[in-house]
């Protein structure tokens, strides 16, 4: 499974995410363990990479192939233009979740 917590601040803005995990390999494609690590892991890294493509945020990324894990942290001011690519990510992997769910994926949130 695909664990997901959403790092939000104060007045609920996305400041961050980590996920760890993988959604395991199907015996049978049509399951959706293929589809979600993909779609997942295509969310994400063209998020990270729009934010340092398009603005000029700071961020910090942990990534460990090995776990399944990244973590993704801004270091500083949030653009505008960072926010709307953050809320973008976000409800990508919730309609992710709401169409396969468990066993696969579980996103939690989480206010630091």
């Amino acid at each position: 499974m695909i664990c997901v917590t959403v790092f939000t601040d104060s007045d609920s803005r996305y400041v961050g995410i980590q996920m760890i995990g993988h959604a395991g390999l199907a015996e049978n494609p049509a399951e959706g363990q293929e589809l979600v690590c993909s779609a997942v892991s295509a969310l994400t890294i063209n998020m990270a990479n729009s934010i340092e493509r398009f603005t000029e945020d700071e961020f910090q990324t942990d990534t460990d192939e090995k776990e399944g894990g990244f973590t993704f942290r801004f270091t500083s001011h949030i653009s505008a233009e960072s926010m709307l690519l953050m809320n973008s990510l976000v409800s990508g992997l919730m309609d992710i979740e709401e169409e396969y769910g468990e066993p696969y994926i579980r996103i939690r949130i989480e206010e630091v």
